[in-house]
């Protein structure tokens, strides 16, 4: 007895994991007592088109949608994967905003004004810097700067494409493959509306000063003024993007990003009958969207969400929180209906580092999953002398008899 004393005191035991419920913090907003959920009718889905979504975008929970996984021709919305990997690149220090950047007659043949597609309207075989440029692309959706920026980025638009193939697979688009740079109709140059929302979200989240060029309402070059195709800007202040889009082959696309107070939501709607109506389907869902449903901020970063304990350590508890900001999207009058959940290692040993991930923190609703995040160390836990080490060894042995 006394020699399994001594080696159950000296060993280190195994991590398992256990589950325990968190506290669920009450907005400051919440009323004193919660109001019945509001029935939800049905999304206003648009009356011709091949696919559309509605994405929250502080989670990526699809609230509604049809065929949004088809491949589908996506148009100009190409050009918006072709400012993320502009965005990437610059961020790389691959490529600077303040690059010259040529307008080859390669870009002005396949997509200057000559050609019956959009165009930016920067003078052919002269330089422009590249942030000018990206705007020409992203307000007047100019195919010939989308080509010229490619070339400049990759050495040709070949080149780019695979870029932007690699991007996309690392966003999780796992619906695309894009052969162009422009969003002109190609063999085998596809997306989704799924993955359309993705690359919008991920563009806000990722590159806010890049997505900021997707509000411009109209934009000069070379003495030309364009205004921006998407409708929604001049009709709800709270739309700040994103693309429009339109060929025969696709018909008229729109993505669509908005923000009221901390609530943000993404739009896609492929193949639709008019530059008008697909701003009218838009602004549609979004209504919907923020009338029925609403975005909780539970967590915030610093804060401790829990206390834990644990072993060997000067200190018997260690505070956990989150690193990042939780926020977890959902319907009106069902937040006190929201379950969190925490799932830390069953035997916490420091020394523990501030900032160390030591479990996962889980929001379910109706027994689903709707948001998690890494549990950190809110401060650290440096280790114990021996003899408390000693002690607490024991006690682990004796605790888990």
């Amino acid at each position: 007895m006394k020699s399994r004393f001594v080696v159950a005191a000296l060993a280190t035991f195994a991590f398992g994991l256990v589950s325990a419920q968190a506290p669920l913090p009450q907005p400051a907003s919440a009323p004193a007592a919660a109001a019945p959920s509001v029935p939800v009718p049905p999304a206003p889905a648009p009356a011709v088109s091949k696919s559309w979504i509605l994405m929250d975008y502080a989670t990526g929970q699809v609230l509604a949608g049809e065929n949004i996984h088809a491949h589908l021709a996506p148009a100009s919305m190409t050009k918006v994967m072709t400012s993320y990997v502009i965005a990437a690149e610059i961020n790389n220090g691959k490529v600077g905003r303040d690059d010259q950047v040529m307008m080859s007659e390669n870009a002005w043949r396949k997509g200057g004004a000559r050609t019956d597609g959009s165009y930016s309207g920067f003078p052919v075989n002269q330089t422009a810097r590249l942030e000018d440029m990206e705007r020409g692309m992203v307000v007047q959706s100019g195919n010939d700067a989308a080509i010229a920026l490619a070339e400049h980025v990759a050495g040709s638009e070949d080149a780019f494409a695979a870029l932007m193939n690699s991007y996309a697979q690392r966003i999780g688009m796992k619906d695309s493959n894009f052969v162009d740079a422009t969003g002109l109709s190609a063999d085998g140059h596809y997306s989704s509306a799924y993955d359309m929302a993705l690359l919008g979200r991920a563009l806000v989240r990722d590159y806010p000063e890049t997505y900021a060029y997707n509000k411009i309402k109209e934009l000069t070059v070379n003495g030309i003024k364009q205004p921006n195709r998407n409708l929604l800007l001049w009709r709800d202040a709270s739309v700040d993007g994103i693309k429009t889009g339109h060929t025969s082959e696709a018909g008229y696309c729109i993505m669509n990003s908005a923000k009221r107070g901390d609530q943000r939501l993404i739009s896609v709607i492929m193949g639709d009958v008019s530059e008008r109506q697909r701003a009218d389907d838009s602004l549609a869902l979004l209504n919907w969207g923020f009338r029925f449903f609403e975005t909780h901020r539970l967590y915030e970063p610093g804060k401790v969400v829990v206390e834990q304990k644990v072993w060997k350590g000067k200190a018997d508890k260690v505070q956990l929180g989150v690193a990042q900001a939780l926020l977890v999207g959902v319907q009106r009058g069902r937040y006190n209906d929201l379950k969190p959940s925490i799932e830390v290692a069953k035997n916490l040993e420091a020394p523990i580092k501030q900032g160390q991930q030591v479990g996962t923190v889980k929001v379910s609703l109706d027994g689903k999953v709707v948001a998690q995040a890494p549990l950190v160390a809110v401060a650290a836990v440096e280790e114990a002398g021996f003899f408390k080490r000693l002690w607490d060894s024991f006690w682990m042995w004796w605790k888990s008899e």
